[in-house]
């Protein structure tokens, strides 16, 4: 059974305004559904954001790392919200690989993609340079997360290899980021102020952004993505 977010007790006068304020989150958190419904969320969030045009414009990784904030407020186990999210991932790569490997010229030319045609050919020039490890190291760069599997299929991959890199890649992506939301929420509960824990989520997302802009430096690839944009899709 989901667990009911309490707020603090008013300990000083002047801290009235910010303990209302964290009363209102936490009804508007409660409000939210748990077990089965949230589990399928979470499932259906990570499958999204892994699909090919669709992860562009999904906000994924934010959501699932406020699913394992909500898990540790007891929406639903931490061990089921990995579990709900690595298969979720894992669904998205395989359909994604699909999608390039059956229809990867088609799709390659639409309007979806095009425009987002430098991001499409950074992706390909990420995965000709580092090749199955792409898939792996590709899930933690969010620009190009549901690219590199239809790039993939669209260079004929063979299957096997990259079905080994997307269940490593969707593990760990399923572990990791759930994981920080339910840190996250074991030292909120141990904090002082609403402010302290602002400070706490914003030195989480520092955290996550440094960590994703040192794989960016070390693994995407540095040609200048413009000067690909004549070229047509892999053969």
């Amino acid at each position: 059974m989901a667990q009911t977010l309490q707020p603090r007790a008013l300990t000083k006068a002047g801290s009235f305004k910010e303990n209302h304020l964290e009363q209102w989150l936490l009804e508007t958190f409660n409000q939210l559904p748990g077990g089965m419904i949230f589990i399928l969320a979470v499932f259906v969030v990570a499958f999204l954001e892994a699909l090919v045009g669709i992860g562009l414009i999904m906000p994924g990784s934010v959501l699932t790392v406020f699913s394992g904030w909500l898990a540790f407020h007891g929406k639903a186990s931490i061990s089921v919200i990995m579990t709900a999210a690595a298969l979720g991932a894992l669904l998205g790569d395989l359909i994604s690989y699909w999608l390039g490997a059956r229809f990867g010229a088609h799709l390659w030319n639409s309007r979806l993609l095009k425009k987002h045609e430098g991001l499409l050919r950074l992706a390909e020039l990420f995965f000709f340079e580092h090749g199955g490890k792409s898939v792996l190291l590709g899930r933690f760069l969010g620009p190009i997360r549901g690219l590199v599997p239809f790039v993939a299929g669209a260079s004929q991959m063979r299957p096997s290899v990259f079905s080994c890199y997307a269940v490593i890649s969707g593990i760990l992506w399923g572990i990791s980021y759930p994981g920080i939301g339910y840190l996250g929420g074991t030292s909120w509960q141990q904090a002082e102020t609403l402010a302290g824990r602002l400070g706490l989520l914003l030195a989480l997302a520092v955290v996550v952004f440094l960590l994703v802009a040192w794989l960016r430096h070390k693994f995407l690839p540095r040609q200048d993505v413009r000067r690909a944009r004549h070229d047509g899709p892999p053969s």
